[in-house]
């Protein structure tokens, strides 16, 4: 399966929530990192149908796990940019798979070298 781009956790917000923002986006394949299934599924209010609603969603996704390349670029990353954890591993995913990254947060825009499209909410 060939990949168009990658999500970031606030894009499968988006479409949880039916925002017509990223409807342009649907109808293309993306993959997620292991990390936005964490922070969606961890919520700490998170209800059952939601849970239902969101694994549905994150389960018509590609994921791409932890491995050893994300985790050097990820320290990589670290190392030169001020990042969270989470958007440090989904910016570096997105880099080693030579990926674009589609994602409202603009905090991503300052690692260089991230193929990045911006959705303005």
């Amino acid at each position: 399966m060939k990949i168009d781009f990658f999500a970031d956790t606030n894009f499968l917000i988006y479409v949880h929530e039916g925002n017509k923002i990223v409807e342009p986006f649907l109808a293309y394949n993306f993959g997620i990192s292991f990390i936005s299934e964490v922070e969606l599924l961890g919520y700490k209010g998170i209800t059952k149908p939601e849970e239902i609603k969101l694994k549905q969603l994150i389960n018509d996704c590609f994921i791409i796990d932890w491995n050893g390349k994300i985790k050097e670029q990820t320290i990589q990353l670290r190392r030169r940019f001020i990042t969270k954890l989470p958007d440090a591993i989904i910016a570096s995913t997105s880099l080693v798979y030579g990926i674009p990254l589609v994602t409202a947060d603009k905090g991503f825009s300052n690692i260089e070298g991230l193929d990045l499209i911006l959705v303005e909410v």
